[in-house]
């Protein structure tokens, strides 16, 4: 039995749908689903009243997320509803003086510009670096001596293009640059050490290809910088003595924690828990290795397909989970909508449609895409020839 076989189970989609849009928001397997379920019933029979087991839950993820990010310790990991608020944890976090300069990328998704744009009013700088055919060394060449940060996405949304993570943060840290990851478009799909790549700040929302709800995400702060980031939220959960609801005086929790100032998202901590349990069972490297083979296959068949120009690049260590691509003489956004229409859900970005399975994707399914996608272009320059 193929890993496909084996897990398909867990996805019992709908067989007229061919799910290509893992980058944007993913299904959730099975198992999640049974927990929300399961969770609910609980809700509706019991309320609250085994609240003890919600929180080992919780503290559970957080050694899941752990696991996943290879950080250093469960404190390490924070609960956030999303990678923007992460983000904007450290952008708000940190302080900063007139002339300083943070560093993305020119292919950035808004989440990873925004937090750093809101600065203007304390005079700091972004810099948006074209990345251009060497996207490492063009960013390591934009450091300057005003270089304080340099925040990146793991894979870029829009072309899928893979970084090089480690070499970027042996650059920051050999100049003293603060280094940030946007793992969005990276954790569930691939494995990702935040030791190895020796980043200070690392997150991810958990709907994408950790197959997990929306309203939650992981945010990894490394130990020395935790006290390093002002507070700008606060609560009864991001305290030290969490639950002495009696005490006048309080600090923040020690751990990453004190980046969560109220009540936790119980729900979706039950389902995403869920949804990680399925990627560590088959293993982040498995996982890899099935999608990469998907991936491949994709642009194989669509390289068959005259007129079609993959934008993404495949080669091994720049490809992702994204696959990227144009065609010729058709127009993109009623291609987009069509495709839609017929069952490929997919997505229109970085200039071409983008398509992204997961590990679990059949190949009858991908190969269906494919076939719609050839018989929608004919349609569409059928038409054309015939105005």
């Amino acid at each position: 039995m193929d890993l496909n076989q084996q897990w398909q189970h867990e996805f019992p989609q709908d067989p007229k749908l061919c799910y290509l849009n893992h980058a944007a928001v993913a299904p959730w397997p099975k198992r999640a689903a049974d927990a929300v379920s399961a969770f609910a019933r609980e809700n509706l029979h019991q309320g609250a009243r085994d609240y003890p087991r919600w929180s080992r839950t919780e503290k559970h993820l957080r050694e899941q997320l752990k696991a996943l990010l290879n950080a250093p310790a469960a404190s390490d990991i924070a609960l956030v509803k999303n990678t923007s608020e992460a983000l904007s944890f450290v952008a708000q976090g940190l302080s900063w003086a007139p002339g300083d300069e943070v560093l993305i990328s020119d292919q950035e998704f808004p989440s990873n510009r925004i937090p750093w744009e809101a600065l203007a009013d304390q005079g700091v700088q972004v810099c948006s670096v074209a990345l251009g055919n060497q996207p490492e060394q063009a960013l390591i060449n934009a450091m300057t001596s005003r270089t304080r940060l340099l925040s990146i996405s793991s894979v870029q949304y829009g072309s899928g293009l893979r970084m090089d993570l480690q070499r970027l943060g042996q650059a920051c840290r050999k100049r003293g640059v603060l280094f940030c990851v946007d793992a969005i478009q990276t954790l569930g799909a691939q494995p990702l050490d935040v030791q190895t790549i020796d980043c200070d700040f690392a997150m991810a929302d958990g709907h994408k290809w950790l197959l997990g709800p929306e309203g939650l995400g992981v945010f990894y702060c490394h130990g020395r910088l935790r006290d390093q980031l002002k507070l700008t939220q606060h609560g009864w959960h991001m305290v030290e003595a969490m639950g002495d609801y009696d005490r006048c005086d309080w600090q923040p929790a020690c751990s990453a924690r004190r980046f969560e100032a109220g009540s936790p998202n119980t729900l979706a901590q039950q389902a995403l828990s869920a949804s990680l349990s399925l990627l560590l069972e088959i293993g982040m490297d498995t996982v890899a290795a099935e999608l990469d083979r998907r991936i491949c296959l994709l642009a194989s068949l669509l390289e068959a397909i005259p007129g079609v120009r993959i934008l993404s690049n495949l080669s091994n260590e720049r490809r992702s989970g994204i696959l990227t691509f144009s065609v010729e003489g058709v127009a993109l956004k009623e291609l987009h909508r069509q495709l839609m229409d017929q069952g490929v859900i997919c997505a229109l970005r970085g200039g071409g449609i983008r398509w992204s399975p997961h590990f679990y994707t059949s190949s009858a399914c991908l190969r269906r895409a494919v076939e719609q996608l050839e018989a929608l272009i004919a349609s569409q320059r059928d038409n054309n020839t015939s105005r």
